[in-house]
Parts: structure tokens; C-alpha cells; sequence
């Protein structure tokens, strides 16, 4: 462990072995932050945060710092970040305001420069938030999905697994799995191709989502197809229940 003499920690705050606290952070408590972890200079990790292993946080990130919302009170509430992940200069991550539910992130995530996810947020694996992406409260991300530059998401929006939303796209309603939305306003263009591919997501697979994307387009059910496991998500997904209703398809001569 190496904390910087500049560097403010609470007496009770938990570090794992090899953690790293760079000049002038600030660590407060109860905070706990996992093996090999590294703090940059100038990162503020909050009241109830809790970091697991291998996290990098870059200079001036703020996590953990309370909700924006008007109507929160004094509440112990929680961040709560998986492993492997990266979070950029200037990164800010706040609690929810719910006691039962953290703000959650998952393993292996790369939040780069001044990225914000707001208070309840729900991210998944691996996944990509470009610089400036700001996510609303209450929005949930899927595993692998990617927000490009300056993209904004409108609290309670859901994105789903391995889509792809267009660098200053403005989402205000939902995202499907595997697809890619963009355009002013935002609509679904067409399948992620390569990032499904680069997934290892191809041949039949591939071909199942497809038709899928089709046959939503134009409004046909999917029970004729064949199930894969992207399909049985996709269907799981859909079934869940949307605060904030789909995205249009783009129209169908619309360039890709």
C-alpha cells in the first residue's frame, strides 16, 4: 500500500494490499477500496462507496458524492463498483437515493473524461462511456454497450446489451439490445455488426438477430424464430417493463 503524505484518508476507511492513493486525494468512510486499486491525485471517493480490485480512478474523479435530486435527504445510500474498471479524469458518480438499491457498476468499464452517471443507475459489463457522455438518474446500460461523445441519456431510459448510441445522440426513450441509434431525433438504424462480430456473436447467431431487428421493425412478433441466447435476451428485455417506451426505426430508405 502507498498513500501520498498529501493524501486526506479516514482512519476507517478499508484499503486493499497494493492500493495506491495519489497527492491530495480524499478518502472519507465508510469507504472500502479493493486490491491494487489506484486513486489519482486530486479523486475524492465519498461516504458509502464501495471499489473492488484493480479499479484505476484518474485525477479530480468525485465518487460517490450525493444525488442530485431535490428531494433526497440524508440517507445512507451507496455506489457500488466491480472490478477492472477505468474511470477517466474527471469522472463523477453518485449515490442513489434508495437505501435497498446502490448505484451499481460492473466489471471491466471504461468511463473516459467527464463522463457522468447519476444517482440509481444500473451498469453492466464492459462497458464504453465516451468523454462528456451524462447519463440521467435511474438509467440502466447493458453489458458491452457503447455511448459515443457527448451523448445524454434521459433518466429511466434503458440501453441495452451491445448497442451503440452515435456521439451526441440524445436518448430519450429506449434502446434495443445489439442495435445501433443515432440521428437528431435519436432512431434505430440497423444491427452493431461489428461489435457484435468482434463479440464472437456471428454466423447463425448473427443471422437470428437479423431477423429479429426485421421483423421488429415491422412489427411482427418473434416467436417463429429460432432461439439463441442473444434471442432469449432480447425477448426477457423486451418483456421487462419501459418507463420511457422504444425509439423509432429509422426509415427503411434511410442511409446506413
Amino acid at each position: 500500500m502507498k498513500i501520498h503524505p498529501t493524501a486526506v484518508v479516514a482512519s476507517e476507511a478499508k484499503l486493499g494490499k497494493g492500493v495506491i492513493i495519489g497527492p491530495y486525494a480524499v478518502i472519507g468512510s465508510p469507504v472500502s477500496i479493493g486490491e491494487e486499486s489506484i486513486i489519482g491525485p486530486h479523486a475524492v471517493i465519498h461516504s458509502f462507496t464501495r471499489i473492488g480490485n484493480r479499479n484505476q480512478i484518474h485525477a479530480h474523479a468525485v465518487i460517490g458524492d450525493t444525488p442530485q435530486d431535490l428531494t433526497f435527504s440524508d440517507l445512507e445510500t451507496w455506489v457500488i463498483i466491480g472490478h477492472d474498471n477505468t474511470l477517466r479524469e474527471g469522472v463523477t458518480l453518485h449515490r442513489s437515493t434508495d437505501p435497498t438499491r446502490p448505484t451499481q457498476i460492473g466489471d471491466k468499464c471504461y468511463f473516459m473524461a467527464y463522463s457522468h452517471v447519476a444517482h440509481d443507475c444500473t451498469i453492466g459489463q464492459g462497458v464504453i462511456l465516451t468523454n462528456n457522455v451524462l447519463l440521467g438518474g435511474h438509467v440502466e446500460i447493458g453489458s458491452h454497450a457503447v455511448l459515443g461523445g457527448g451523448a445524454v441519456v434521459h433518466q429511466h431510459c434503458r440501453v441495452g446489451a451491445y448497442a451503440m448510441v452515435q456521439g451526441h445522440g440524445s436518448v430519450g426513450q429506449d434502446v434495443l439490445p445489439y442495435s445501433i441509434v443515432g440521428g437528431h431525433p435519436v432512431r434505430h438504424y440497423r444491427l452493431n455488426t461489428i461489435g457484435l462480430r468482434r463479440a464472437g456473436i456471428k454466423g447463425e447467431r448473427y443471422r437470428t438477430l437479423e431477423q429479429a431487428f426485421w421483423r421488429l421493425r415491422n412489427s411482427l412478433d418473434l416467436n417463429p424464430l429460432t432461439e439463441t441466447p442473444e434471442l432469449s435476451y432480447l425477448k426477457s428485455w423486451l418483456a421487462a417493463k419501459s418507463k420511457r417506451g422504444l425509439h423509432r426505426f429509422a426509415a427503411k430508405n434511410s442511409a446506413e
